[in-house]
């Protein structure tokens, strides 16, 4: 078992220890009739607590930087319902004092909101590397709410770069398509205009990946307007830039320049913006005119 394999399964645990498992059996076994007790097969967490809010601190460095105000609410109010169904994911930072989250910003955000005084932790001990620690929380909010498409593109180029994985090994790591990857990686290829635009829900991240395929970022927010004003849809935009890449005139190479030395003279060809049919058309003219020159002193 891989190493992030380990952190995704402890960053299950949540769900876990909210239910009941991974907890120390308690003694008991049947009552009589042979029917099973309350405690029979249950366990006791050993790394359960309950912390106070004010004692727990946000990680600056975790992926996801924006949360919903109305998302916050809405979990505030059933926090103060229902109370708290799931417990957080937190780590002793000794330096500060505190306990940092891994897993369950969202749920402190809330919390506070809802003004409770304490939250459920399970508290991971053991050093952690910022790579193991970005892997745990790109895949807690995987299995909960998304990241923000750019956003989730951000942590993946995090990821990548902390690790030098390519896009294949990201998706094994992950557990994901390599293509879900490689098309959230491409949001990081448009212009700031057109990622916000994505980010405000504006403009869908699997349409935003056709636009990335346009050559240039200037096109890419002419073509994103365009998608916004109309309403279009994928394949309206898929079809969209297939039309505008196949208008585009392909880039002729600028060939080398070729040299003749004639003994007497020398020719040297440079292009600068011609192609090698101009160049040639060109030194064809030219030497009927030079012909055309040479007959009169022929005749004579």
């Amino acid at each position: 078992m891989s190493k992030l394999d380990e952190l995704r399964r402890t960053a299950g645990q949540n769900v876990k220890d909210s239910s009941g498992a991974d907890r120390a059996e308690q003694p008991g076994g049947h009552v009589a009739g042979g029917a099973p007790n309350r405690w029979q097969g249950v366990e006791r967490s050993r790394d359960m607590a309950m912390i106070p809010v004010a004692k727990i601190d946000r990680d600056p460095d975790q992926p996801r930087q924006e949360f919903d105000e109305e998302d916050l609410t809405r979990l505030a109010e059933s926090l103060r319902i229902r109370g708290q169904l799931q417990p957080i994911r937190v780590r002793w930072d000794e330096g500060k004092g505190v306990y940092v989250i891994l897993a369950g910003e969202r749920r402190w955000r809330a919390a506070r909101m809802a003004g409770l005084d304490r939250l459920a932790c399970v508290i991971h001990e053991g050093a952690l590397t910022d790579e193991e620690k970005l892997a745990m929380q790109l895949v807690e909010n995987a299995l909960r709410a998304d990241l923000k498409p750019v956003e989730q593109a951000r942590a993946y180029k995090r990821l990548m770069e902390a690790r030098g994985y390519s896009t294949r090994e990201l998706a094994s790591e992950l557990h994901i398509a390599q293509t879900s990857v490689v098309r959230t990686l491409s949001l990081l290829e448009l212009p700031t205009e057109v990622q916000d635009r994505v980010e405000e829900g504006e403009l869908a991240a699997t349409v935003a990946a056709e636009l990335a395929k346009l050559p240039d970022p200037a096109l890419q927010a002419e073509v994103a307007q365009a998608v916004i004003a109309e309403g279009l849809t994928r394949t309206e935009v898929t079809e969209l830039v297939q039309a505008v890449r196949a208008r585009r005139p392909t880039p002729t190479r600028r060939p080398d320049p070729v040299t003749v030395d004639l003994g007497d003279c020398t020719i040297t060809v440079r292009w600068k913006k011609a192609s090698e049919t101009t160049v040639l058309q060109a030194l064809r003219k030219a030497a009927k005119q030079i012909q055309e020159r040479e007959r009169p002193d022929q005749a004579a």
